[in-house]
This record gives C-alpha cells, structure tokens and sequence, in this order.
C-alpha cells in the first residue's frame, strides 16, 4: 500500500522548521504544510468526500495549492487540477467527465467556476475565503494518511485529443512517486536548493518537477503565479534560486530580461531544465552565458508523469536533443505499421514504463487508440543518434504549443462552428518569436453572413482560455481540400 502524500509526512519529520513554499514575504515551513494539508483532508472528509472521489482544483500557484493538493490525497481522493483561467464551459466539461465530488477554487475564478459547479450539482468552495479559512482552522488534523494501492488514481489530468473532447490521464500514485523520485536525482536536488516555482502545478511539469520533487527532498519552492521575467529575474536574486525550471518562452524572456538589466545581479543558479517545446539551441547557449549554469532539455506528456527522457546524464549533453530515456522507462520509434524503424530513421516515439498512464479516465475508445502492444503512443516523430540520443523532429497530432501551454485546433474550431456566421473553419499554429507557436484561424463565411476577424476573436476569446484563442484571424473565400473533401491544414500559411 502507498499514497504520494506520504513524501510529504516523512519530511516534514525530518525538517520540520525548513522553508516549504514561499510566496513573496509569505514562508509555509513543513511542519505546518503538513498540518495543514492533515486539516484539509478532516473537511474534505467531513464533506462526504471519500476514498476514490475526485476532487477539482482550480487555482494558481499559491499555497493553498500545495495544501489542498496534499490533503486531497492523504483523505484518499483523486486530485483534479485545472487551469485556474478556464471558462464554466471547460470546466463544466472536465468535472462532469470524471465525476468531480467538489470544486475548490479562489475568488478570481468563482464566477466561472461557480456556473459550472451549479449546473451540475455540486460544491464550488473559495479557498482564500475568510470562511473557508477558519473552517480550516477548527477541523481536527486527520494523523497519517488514507492508504491506497500504487495502481489506484492519485490525479487525473485533463489533455485534449485531435477530436479537441478533453481525456483525464489517470496517473497512479506508483506512477507519480516513482517519476518524482527519479526526476529528484536526474536534478540532484536536495533540502538545501531553492526551486523556481514559475510552472503552474496544474501542469504534471511543475507538478511532478517542481512540488512533488522539492517536497521529496525538503526542497523550497518560491512561487510566482502568474510569470513576469523581471519579477522572476528579482526573485532568482531575493531567494537565492538555485534550480529554474520553465518552458522555452519563459527562458527567452528572462534573458531579454537579464539583457536589459545591464549586469545587474542575475542571481546563483545550479541548473535549468526547459520542456514543454524544442528549445532554440542559440537561446540555450546565450542563457547559459548570461546565467552561467547548464541548460538541460526533457521530453515527457501528461501520461507519462511526465518525464521520459533528459537531456543532462553524467554531464553529457547535446543540444538540440531531449536526451536518453529515464531509469526504467523504455522508448522505441515505430512506423505507420507498428514496426521499429532502423536507427537514424524517422518514426512515432513510444514509451513503455512505470511513469505510464494506466489509461484515460472513462474513454475506452481513447485508450485503444493510444496503445499498441502495451506501448503508449506519444503521436511526436523523433530520430535517435548513434550514441542513444533521441530528437523531436515534428508533431505528428495537430498539436499548437503556444507558450508552452497545449492548444488542440479542433476544440477551437468546435468553438468557432458556434458562431452562426461561420461556414468553416481551420486552426493551426503559426511560428512565432516570444511565444513558439501562435493561435490562428481561417474562416469562411456562410453565404449571405457578414463578420469580422475582430468579431470572430472576440467569439472565441469569450468562450475558451486566454492562451487558446486565435489572436490570428483571416476570412478566406474557401479552405483547401483534399479529394475527399477533408481540409488541407498543411497548405494553409500564415505570417503572425
């Protein structure tokens, strides 16, 4: 029997009075995160919550986040994270599909939150609310934790497919220890170090990398919820940071940042990881210059928790590459016929391991789709080297990653079909400098209807997350087709 919340209880035996999370002047020392997240799992108990039940997160990263996160799973549920900037629609969506027990948000988010929790039926509580904050005080600690199996659910994380319907990837508690307790050695991080916590831990990126591994070791997390790189570049220096992790957009701004400051302190840092997109060799070389530490690049998705493969083994590394598979984790390249292609070649990567989702939450047809032979599918096509080192080479989904975040075309387009001038519609990611890829649409028009780019922005603006929707917007007189009639994506061009 195990539950991930146990790495919190043994460190905070261990080292009591360290610093866990740190939000600005506001320091939570282990002793009391772990008492607090001990309360956290008495009110959810006491709210009918149970062994099992999903529990919907929806907030930033502030405190509360990692509290509520480890009392979700000492009371033996399965944490939900979401997207604190989502719309009651997504929401609505994700906590209906996995049948969510409650809702625990912030003020920020209570009115989207709140539309989607009633609609269905079920608590949505403000955790920074003075009520919620003395019912937290008043509830007795639950000692010690609620034992599960390693193969039970600890998180589902919701992803979207090329369908754009979301999928909860169920991840297990041995599927999320395991994959912290390597990335904690990958990152030889220990109690001493000081992690940026930059990466929303709604993500399994700054979940597992950051939270989970800094917990592990006794680490401290200092948290920025919403990214500035000047705000970033102070804190490095303030809190003395020694581990930054952060998708590409993230180092390319700190360093324009960093520029900008004209030998300004740029603080002490050990090491950055970068993932999430293909970092831009000159960007790695110029940060490491600028910030004199190494850059080490990882590959991983929601359903593999998510590491599995780094970059920096043994002070080796190539850059470009997102390294050599993890401890224990298996990665072949397939052809279209389920075939291992010859080295050097182009194909699928594929991953078996114990960092492995078990399958999405309630989609069996999903699951079907996502395997071959007890293989995940990752969907990307990589070539790996004659030393083992492997490179991404392409997107074979529709994939758009726009500032590290995901952004699935079809859930756009479904968006956009809303609109009852809309005929036809076509997403798809566009180059651009800050960002790696931008949002943009094409559209055409139902004959007789009248709208604009600015219109059709606006449209999807108002229904899905800020980083989703299409800030590109052109109206055409047709989509390209194939023979079949299918739209032809690749034969779209777009400038930002």
């Amino acid at each position: 029997m195990t539950n991930l919340a146990h790495n919190l209880i043994r460190t905070a035996a261990a080292h009591p009075d360290k610093a866990a999370i740190r939000l600005d002047d506001q320091v939570t020392d282990y002793r009391s995160l772990d008492e607090h997240s001990a309360r956290a799992a008495s009110w959810l108990t006491a709210q009918g919550v149970g062994p099992g039940d999903r529990v919907a997160i929806l907030l930033p990263n502030i405190a509360q986040f990692a509290v509520l996160y480890y009392g979700i799973l000492r009371s033996g549920a399965v944490a939900v994270p979401m997207n604190p900037l989502m719309k009651a629609g997504e929401i609505g969506y994700n906590i209906e599909d996995c049948g969510a027990r409650a809702l625990l948000t912030w003020g920020p988010s209570m009115a989207e939150a709140n539309a989607a929790a009633g609609q269905l039926g079920i608590s949505c509580t403000d955790v920074t609310a003075p009520g919620f904050i003395a019912a937290l005080a008043a509830a007795e600690p639950i000692p010690g934790v609620v034992d599960r199996s390693s193969d039970d659910a600890a998180v589902i994380l919701y992803t979207s497919g090329t369908t754009g319907r979301p999928k909860g990837a169920v991840l297990t508690h041995d599927n999320l220890r395991g994959n912290t307790e390597t990335v904690s050695r990958l990152l030889a991080l220990t109690g001493s170090d000081t992690v940026f916590g930059g990466l929303p831990f709604f993500h399994v990126f700054g979940q597992t990398c950051g939270l989970n591994a800094a917990v592990l070791v006794g680490a401290c997390v200092t948290l920025l919820p919403r990214f500035d790189a000047a705000a970033t570049l102070s804190i490095l220096v303030r809190d003395d940071v020694t581990v930054f992790e952060g998708v590409p957009t993230m180092f390319l701004a700190l360093l324009a940042a960093a520029e900008a400051a004209d030998g300004a302190a740029v603080g002490n840092i050990r090491l950055s990881v970068t993932g999430g997109s293909a970092m831009p060799v000159e960007v790695l070389h110029r940060f490491e210059a600028a910030f004199g530490c190494p850059v080490a690049e990882g590959y991983g998705l929601s359903e593999t928790s998510p590491v599995v493969t780094f970059g920096l083994i043994d002070g080796i590394r190539k850059p470009g590459s997102i390294g050599t598979p993890i401890d224990g984790v298996e990665v072949r390249l397939i052809d279209e016929q389920g075939k291992e292609v010859t080295q050097g070649q182009v194909g699928e990567l594929v991953v078996r391991g114990p960092n492995v989702t078990p399958g999405y939450w309630n989609s069996p047809e999903a699951n079907v789709a996502a395997f071959v032979d007890g293989w995940f599918r990752t969907g990307d096509l990589a070539r790996c080297d004659d030393e083992g080192y492997y490179f991404i080479v392409d997107r074979k989904k529709d994939l758009i990653i726009r500032g590290g975040y995901n952004v699935y075309p079809r859930e756009i387009e479904e968006v956009l079909y809303q609109h009852p001038a809309v005929a036809e519609a076509a997403v798809i990611g566009v180059p651009h400098e800050a960002y790696g890829e931008e949002v943009a649409a094409v559209v055409t028009l139902k004959p007789g209807a009248e709208a604009t780019p600015d219109e059709m922005r606006q449209f999807a603006k108002d229904r899905v997350a800020p980083y989703k929707y299409p800030r590109i917007v052109r109206l055409a007189e047709q989509l390209p087709k194939g023979p079949t009639g299918k739209i032809l994506k690749r034969a779209l061009t777009l400038e930002p």
